[in-house]
């Protein structure tokens, strides 16, 4: 079975990159174009939470079902219960470098189907698609949390 693996660190404590993963919105704000993500539901994070939701790739859908384990501050565990690929896990780990900087590691254990049916999953979740996908999502990611610590800071000093 392919294993993909992503490390990236981000500049923000622990306890900032863990709630940033808990905001429902998360998939929105880390689906990079020419993605498109719609959100059929979407529990908030917790054991046995649901997600449910279309990941467009132009005019090609893909809709998916993930389930919510192992979630701690730490990280978690989203596993596909339905959706294009035969088996997709994917663990997010969170570990603190210091007060101000989170190491992150994206690790995917996936199955693409056989034959015609997995034709697409094949051509989108291969090595170099993930690579690009994890990299925008690592941009991402530090956008995010660097424009939270921003209005976290306005708002403490009064200016918001």
């Amino acid at each position: 079975m392919p294993q993909f693996d992503f490390y990236f660190t981000v500049n923000a404590p622990l306890t900032a990159v863990h709630g940033f993963h808990r905001d429902t919105r998360i998939l929105k704000k880390l689906t990079p174009p020419p993605m498109f993500v719609q959100i059929h539901s979407f529990e908030p994070l917790a054991e046995g939470s649901r997600a449910e939701f279309t990941l467009w790739f132009g005019p090609l859908p893909l809709r998916w079902t993930a389930v919510h384990h192992h979630v701690g501050p730490q990280g978690f565990t989203d596993r596909q219960e339905k959706g294009p690929l035969k088996f997709w896990e994917h663990t997010h780990r969170f570990t603190a470098v210091n007060d101000h900087t989170t190491h992150v590691h994206e690790h995917i254990a996936y199955e693409h189907f056989p034959g015609r049916r997995g034709w697409l999953s094949r051509l989108l979740f291969n090595e170099p698609g993930l690579w690009l996908l994890f990299t925008a999502r690592k941009w991402l990611t530090r956008f995010h949390l660097r424009s939270a610590e921003k209005m976290k800071h306005a708002q403490d000093s009064g200016r918001i």
